[in-house]
């Protein structure tokens, strides 16, 4: 059986940012019941010279709706959304990538299959297909991001585990 576009990506996408919509939740709760302020939280980083939360969570939306939208343009290039500085913000940004996401139709993104597709960063050009793109450069970037997100969240005491992170699981129906 082959697996189409839709799948490789939508699916995928869905599955996680609704997990890092629920790892932010819990980060909301964390610091309503620790009686912290979930507004520091969007400039914390793991490492000084890594990016911090906010900028995570602006690249979870970025490499799911906006490679999509990338594919359906053909070419996708660096956000240049500011982020959100408070933490409601950073949860607004991933429940509207997640209506985004769910507004998609297997159809619309299955017709893409076999498009070309560039990432642009200045000067620089990329060429790939749309399933290249979504495999190799998408989907890596999406998971090293929301992965970043959760170890951020992780690290600040917010109580998470790998189930967190897995989100609904696509099982087979029995």
């Amino acid at each position: 059986m082959a697996t189409s576009l839709y799948d490789l990506s939508v699916a995928s996408y869905l599955q996680t940012v609704a997990a890092i919509g629920g790892v932010l939740d819990r980060g909301a709760k964390h610091c309503a019941e620790g009686g912290t302020d979930p507004n520091d939280l969007p400039a914390v980083r793991l490492f000084d010279d890594m990016a911090p939360l906010s900028f995570q969570i602006v690249s979870v939306a970025h490499h799911s709706v906006g490679a999509l939208a990338g594919v359906k343009a053909g070419l996708f290039q660096p956000p240049t959304t500011p982020p959100p500085r408070d933490y409601a913000g950073l949860q607004k940004m991933i429940a509207d990538a997640e209506a985004a996401l769910k507004a998609l139709t297997p159809a619309e993104v299955n017709s893409w299959e076999g498009k070309d597709v560039f990432f642009q960063f200045g000067e620089m050009k990329m060429p790939f297909t749309a399933e290249g793109f979504i495999l190799s450069f998408s989907l890596p970037n999406f998971y090293f991001h929301s992965t970043t997100a959760y170890d951020i969240l992780r690290m600040k005491g917010v109580p998470l585990g790998k189930r967190n992170f897995m989100g609904a699981l696509r099982m087979k129906a029995a």
